[in-house]
């Protein structure tokens, strides 16, 4: 699949929202999570107000001239945070453009403009039976915290 990646303009942020949701883990065979689920607080902490924060960095990922994946990090108090240095990662596709590397490819690009701007380590919480794990441990994230159905993970530059 031809992709290509880029930085996403501001004027795209509102598809975060979109993303957010898709980012969220739903077991096959559960109902789907209501569209509103993200106005919860605690994942509001990961769309609102993106692009005001000096952490907040995105990526998007446009095939046919439509964004079809981001991957945004911010400085926040997540679910995968680790500290007040470390910028906590999130990452979407729509379903029917995964499995095509897209989703590395994203990674692999947020994780080396965080490196050129001198972060130490990255950060992500993720589902245990969620199938983005072994990506992420592909990209080189370790788990650092082990809760019950989850890791919180770090990518150490």
């Amino acid at each position: 699949m031809k992709y290509t990646i880029r930085e996403m303009y501001p004027q795209e942020y509102p598809l975060l929202a979109d993303f957010l949701y898709e980012s969220i883990f739903q077991r096959e065979g559960d109902d789907p999570f209501p569209k509103t689920i993200i106005h919860q607080p605690e994942l509001q902490v990961y769309i609102k107000y993106f692009g005001t924060g000096k952490d907040d960095a995105c990526l998007c990922a446009v095939v046919d001239n439509k964004v079809v994946g981001a991957v945004w990090v911010r400085n926040i108090h997540g679910y995968g945070d680790l500290d007040d240095e470390t910028p906590e990662f999130a990452i979407s596709l729509y379903k029917e453009y995964r499995g095509y590397g897209i989703g590395t490819e994203l990674m692999r690009q947020m994780l080396e403009l965080l490196r050129k701007k001198g972060y130490k380590r990255a950060s992500l919480s993720v589902q245990k039976e969620n199938y983005a794990l072994r990506m992420y441990q592909k990209c080189g994230f370790k788990p650092v915290i082990d809760k019950e159905e989850e890791f919180i993970m770090e990518y150490r530059f």
